[in-house]
């Protein structure tokens, strides 16, 4: 059977009629999963429970030997963000031996346009296990442009070594329906962000009738933003900074390569300057980073320093003690967050040099150095569905070694350089990091990157509103905001005059939804009464005898804060 469209949905049925080989020794098959115990669970936005029907790929001879199925002509719009839903496993090649938990093989979803399938667009990734269905979470959205190119789109499910073969389940592409999102979202938000508030008067404070009004000053949950040394020289940058965020990171300046550059040569002015314009602005920054773990971000001095032999290996701990000593001695106090050893997920530069225990003891000593600081771990892809080794799963278990090790891991860092985020597939990775630690999380990079300004302010609003409704969420830095300033392109809120553009102006709108203006009178108990959002308040009330002004703070509660607005 083709593929079929139903309420937006494109579902590809659970059977091998419809779906195509896509190397000439591959061979397919159904089957069915009939343990209950073997199933997975119902997936993240899926919206069906999955059936037990599964297309198995075998004889595969290539990593693009595996199955893919036409999409009906018309079923894809340009614009629109799909999700990419379903399952897939893998069966174990022959003589293979049976792989630990949290190995397996990459497994792809892409869509194919045009009429000779020459784009291809990533719909997602999987890291696949057997014995194990993993989900596939991925999304995508094609322009106008891609939809002229050929009528054609094909679904290709791919990726896996030579051998493996590839079972496939309940495949879905499921327009999402954001609106519907963000209303439950907003409820979402008004459980975890806001709080009944009872202010009282005693008698001849405020009588019965008298005009009350509550302004917010600060919200609890903070926005921050990267800065450099060149941009904080930038009137148009400065002043949009200070007005709108309230926290920051230096983009490069404390970074190991930057700091020491050459072996000796020991370079904190401009991360000084930094912390001056952030004191001077009244903003905490974050501590990014102490180390880093991808090769690529290495300065070659210590590349160069041989690994081979014990001689070699001590001389690199005692750089990477030097480091810590040095970094955290002068600016102990000064960062209430550290990134420790960035980007574990994808790198192991120290790791695969001094072993695994030199991780755990990187947060060790700089524990021991700055006890004040919360120190994190960070990575990239974790919130995207995209990339099998940065799955949420992966990450707790990065976590768990390091504390095994004896690491006060403080927090979770989330990049978030994000492309047609899907809020549902966020929301998970947040809720599998959160229940599993327990610990807090902060969006530490979010840039969204969209040649279309209009869709990247949708795209930024699915991210800002999915985290700022999530309890374990703490706080949001962006990976800086002005055009021809930033890491990516396409990713700008304001012109490089300062000006906002649509996603700029969308950023601003959020922030004020999240601030609590109200007014109305005091009772007859002499109380007045709102709901608000965490953080600092002033109140102005008005009586007959003239005004006066309060000021006081809404944190964290359950219960109503009752406040006596006569102390």
């Amino acid at each position: 059977m083709a593929a079929a469209c139903t309420h937006q949905d494109i579902v590809f049925e659970g059977n091998a009629v419809g779906w195509a080989p896509s190397g000439a020794a591959t061979a397919l098959s159904l089957h069915h999963e009939h343990d209950p115990a073997r199933l997975p669970t119902s997936g993240v936005g899926h919206g069906h429970k999955p059936t037990g029907r599964y297309v198995l790929a075998a004889g595969r001879a290539d990593e693009d030997d595996d199955l893919c199925q036409a999409i009906p002509v018309g079923a894809l719009k340009p614009r629109v963000t799909y999700r990419v839903a379903g399952w897939i496993s893998v069966a174990a090649a022959a003589g293979e031996v049976a792989a630990a938990e949290g190995a397996g093989h990459a497994v792809h979803v892409s869509i194919r346009v045009g009429v000779d399938g020459s784009r291809v667009i990533d719909g997602g990734a999987v890291c696949a296990e057997p014995g194990r269905w993993a989900e596939i979470k991925g999304a995508f959205r094609l322009t106008e442009e891609s939809l002229l190119r050929g009528a054609a789109a094909v679904v290709h499910v791919h990726g896996a070594p030579a051998g493996v073969d590839v079972k496939v389940m309940d495949i879905r592409i499921i327009a999402t329906d954001r609106k519907a999102r963000f209303s439950h979202l907003k409820n979402k938000t008004d459980k975890v962000r806001k709080r009944d508030v009872v202010l009282k008067f005693g008698s001849g404070e405020a009588p019965a009738g008298a005009s009350v009004r509550v302004v917010q000053v600060d919200n609890a949950f903070p926005f921050g933003s990267c800065i450099n040394c060149e941009v904080i020289n930038i009137p148009a940058f400065a002043d949009f900074f200070t007005a709108h965020f309230d926290w920051a990171v230096f983009e490069n300046e404390l970074k190991w390569y930057w700091t020491e550059a050459q072996r000796g040569q020991l370079n904190y002015a401009d991360a000084d300057r930094l912390l001056d314009f952030c004191d001077r602005a009244g903003k905490p920054a974050r501590g990014h980073c102490i180390f880093w773990a991808v090769d690529g971000d290495v300065q070659q001095w210590l590349k160069d320093i041989p690994s081979n032999d014990d001689r070699g290996r001590a001389g690199l701990a005692a750089a990477v003690d030097s480091r810590l000593r040095g970094l955290l001695g002068r600016y102990a106090g000064r960062f209430p967050h550290y990134d420790v050893n960035n980007e574990m997920l994808h790198g192991r530069f120290f790791r695969d040099r001094l072993g695994d225990a030199v991780a755990p003891r990187m947060f060790r000593e700089a524990a021991a150095l700055d006890p004040a600081a919360k120190l994190f771990v960070n990575d990239y892809n974790v919130e995207c569905g995209n990339d099998p080794a940065a799955t949420p799963e992966k990450y707790v278990q990065l976590i768990r070694d390091l504390q095994r090790g004896g690491a006060k891991v403080g927090g979770i860092g989330l990049q978030g350089h994000v492309a047609n985020p899907v809020g549902e597939v966020v929301c998970d990775a947040v809720d599998k990091l959160a229940d599993a630690t327990g610990l807090p999380v902060w969006i530490t990079e979010l840039d969204v990157r969209e040649p279309d300004v209009a869709l990247r302010a949708d795209d930024l609003e699915v991210v800002l509103r999915e985290v700022y409704a999530h309890p374990a969420v703490e706080g949001v830095v962006l990976w800086g905001f002005m055009e021809g300033h930033m890491w990516r392109p396409d990713a700008a809120l304001v012109g490089a005059d300062g000006v906002p553009n649509e996603a700029g102006r969308r950023f601003l709108e959020l922030r004020r939804e999240w601030k609590t203006d109200a007014g109305g009178r005091v009772d007859g108990d002499g109380v007045f009464r709102f709901r608000g959002f965490h953080g600092t308040y002033v109140a102005q009330i008005t009586t007959a005898k003239g005004k006066m002004i309060k000021a006081f703070t809404v944190d964290k509660g359950n219960e109503a804060l009752v406040l006596d607005m006569g102390v």
